[in-house]
């Protein structure tokens, strides 16, 4: 199972921190969760085919887990709610995306 989370960082956040907070932060510690079996994060740099259009999303995050009971275990715990926190200070109304392979 797939999820994907769509996300633009609030106004007011510095684009530095929060990279910065994803790739020592967040990208390990999403990926050392038992459920998980990849993590990655992936930033915007413009729409294919339209070089003047701008991505409705600047951050996009893929998150294949083994299952979403497991999953929803392993997010839930106090640890990793606190390790998780800095994330709803960074991101504006995150759409997390449920998806199935065809």
């Amino acid at each position: 199972m797939r999820i994907i989370v769509l996300f633009n960082l609030k106004p007011a956040t510095n684009v530095a921190q929060y990279e910065d907070w994803a790739r020592t932060r967040d990208i390990p510690g999403v990926n050392a969760l038992g459920s998980v079996e990849n993590f990655t994060v992936h930033k915007a740099t413009g729409l294919f085919g339209n070089p003047e259009g701008t991505p409705p999303f600047q951050y996009f995050e893929i998150i294949d887990i083994t299952g979403m009971d497991a999953f929803v275990a392993d997010i839930s715990t106090e640890e990793f709610q606190a390790a998780a926190a800095p994330f709803q200070g960074f991101a504006d109304a995150p759409q997390f995306v449920l998806t199935e392979d065809l």
